[in-house]
């Protein structure tokens, strides 16, 4: 089984550090059987020496000095107690008991025993020293020559190893030096041949695969590749929207002609840059790149004329990881002038038809007035459903001019101090007819002491009416309303609850688009805009519009303005 590189410095590390530690055993074995016995050499064999002495010097003055005496004793306790030698126990019993007596009768043949015992006890500790010694350097010279065998072979393995190790990593590290720079000239001709069972050998087999794959690349596809590639650019280049191409992270890869025009930017300076700081000196670009960046069409002039463009940013995938954006600037401009004609056919012919309804409902009033001649029950029922017509058509009319001025952005607000109370009263003025013709009680709720509300008076009546028309439709005879007002942090919200059909959860989050109508709605005639306005008028002044509904129980629509 082939050896990896990492197995095989492991095991030289390995084998050098066994080396050490055996070293470092031997020489902690040796050193501590040379303390041990350095250590019974100086305290236990010398002191006993010394006791002796010191009693031999004593034993000269034993008969006549008390403090002889004293010293003989004291030396002969410590003595006692440091026996370490065979028969120096005896020779020390012995020599007490003769001390003993000479304490009674120091005569000379006790003293002479006594030095006799001494004598022996000092040769024998003399012996002992003289034993332990020579066990000393024999232990020493075996310990320099184990530790000379052990070093002389760690340093062989260490120089061995540092000698042929570099030469193992540098060499084939050198063949995948010599190889890479030969691939990076396009010679893919290259191959690199390494014998060794490990890493280095799997390494040049992968180095050769590469070469031949490049190879074979090299004289395969690349020129089709080229070929697509400058096909992809001319399309690209021939598009009429802007286009700019970033990769992964956030580096420009390419931008069109219509880009570069639009953006004032050349694609030779800026590919390769990073997005955001080309950004730092180009507002446009700055524009499109914020992630919070509203989804609103771009007004550019351009040649002195305005255009309009929609941004369109797509995030570029592959097998589920990004590799790059695109964005898209599509030129609007020919809709966006087809929506202002539009919004200015709607505008003029809303406001002509405002005459001449207001003349027919004149027509109608006069019609009905007794002194210009009685009218027959038919001839009356005529005249109510013209006068309905009339008034849908006013409606309808009014609405499109709302929405008119929100398409243009020409709300004209008159923001003003309002009773909350006013708001509501100028409402229920406006729908009590309509309401009392169903039988439909509206029940109102206005808190006490409500502070003024920042609001437009008329428009923000005009709201709380169609809400209050909307309940009025949707609710049987004879059924309720509620109006409820009430301040809720530094808001003043006006709700209105009807207890009719409700609205499906489905359509809920597009009852205020423009022109939205929900399916088999009882109001066959409506425009979709009301809401849509609605949502506009209040929104313009700061406000926020909701509707919450459950189908089958009824309908809560609720704005707040500041206070």
């Amino acid at each position: 089984m082939p050896f990896s590189i990492k197995s095989k410095i492991t095991s030289g590390i390995g084998l050098l550090f066994i080396l050490l530690l055996a070293i470092s055993v031997v020489a902690f074995v040796f050193i501590n059987l040379l303390s041990d016995k350095t250590e019974n050499l100086l305290t236990a064999n010398y002191k006993t020496i010394q006791y002796c002495n010191q009693m031999m010097h004593a034993m000269d003055a034993i008969s006549t000095d008390q403090s002889a005496i004293d010293s003989f004793e004291k030396n002969l306790r410590l003595q006692e107690h440091n026996i370490t030698e065979p028969g120096e126990g005896e020779a020390t019993q012995k020599l007490r008991n003769y001390f003993e007596m000479a304490k009674k009768n120091s005569s000379p043949v006790i003293l002479d025993s006594m030095n006799k015992q001494l004598y022996d006890i000092s040769i024998l500790n003399q012996h002992a020293l003289e034993y332990k010694n020579t066990q000393a350097l024999e232990t020493s010279n075996k310990a320099k020559i184990w530790i000379s065998i052990l070093g002389a072979i760690v340093i062989l393995t260490g120089f061995t190893f540092v000698v042929n190790f570099p030469g193992y990593i540098a060499g084939p590290l050198r063949l995948l030096t010599d190889g890479i720079k030969a691939i990076g000239q396009k010679n893919y001709d290259k191959r690199i041949y390494i014998d060794n069972d490990d890493e280095f050998g799997e390494m040049a087999a992968a180095f050769n695969k590469m070469a031949e794959k490049l190879y074979g690349f090299e004289h395969s596809s690349i020129s089709q590749l080229m070929f697509e590639k400058r096909r992809v650019e001319t399309i690209i280049n021939q598009m009429e929207d802007a286009v700019i191409g970033l990769d992964a992270d956030g580096k420009i890869l390419f931008i069109n002609n219509m880009a570069e025009g639009l953006f004032h930017l050349k694609g030779t300076d800026i590919t390769g840059k990073y997005a955001p700081d080309v950004a730092l000196y180009n507002d446009l670009l700055r524009n499109i790149l914020q992630k919070n960046r509203q989804e609103q069409p771009l007004k550019i002039i351009i040649d002195g004329k305005e255009s309009y463009f929609l941004v369109d940013n797509r995030t570029v995938y592959n097998d589920e990881k990004t590799i790059g954006e695109v964005f898209t600037l599509r030129n609007i401009t020919s809709f966006k002038e087809l929506d202002i004609s539009k919004t200015n056919l709607l505008a003029t012919i809303s406001h002509e038809l405002k005459t001449p309804i207001s003349s027919i409902k004149m027509s109608t009033k006069l019609i009905e007035d007794e002194r210009i001649g009685k009218l027959n029950q038919e001839q009356k029922e005529l005249i109510s459903n013209i006068n309905e017509d009339a008034d849908r058509l006013l409606k309808i009319t009014g609405e499109l001019l709302n929405m008119t001025q929100i398409e243009t952005g020409n709300i004209q607000l008159k923001i003003q101090k309002v009773e909350p109370k006013e708001i509501v009263a100028i409402a229920l003025q406006a729908v009590q007819v309509q309401a009392d013709l169903k039988g439909i009680k509206l029940e109102t709720y206005c808190a006490d002491n409500l502070p003024l509300v920042a609001a437009d008076e008329d428009k923000t009546s005009w709201v709380l009416i169609n809400f209050l028309t909307n309940a009025i439709r949707y609710t049987n005879e004879k059924g309720n309303i509620i109006i409820n007002v009430k301040q809720q942090n530094k808001n003043i919200l006006f709700s209105v609850q009807d207890f009719g059909i409700g609205i499906e959860e489905k359509y809920q989050s597009r009852i205020f688009d423009r022109y939205f109508k929900v399916p088999e709605s009882i109001e066959k005639s409506s425009t979709g805009l009301g809401l849509a306005i609605s949502k506009e008028f209040i929104e313009a002044q700061g406000g926020q519009i909701e509707v919450n509904s459950t189908y089958g129980t009824g309908s809560t629509f609720s704005f707040a303005l500041p206070v």
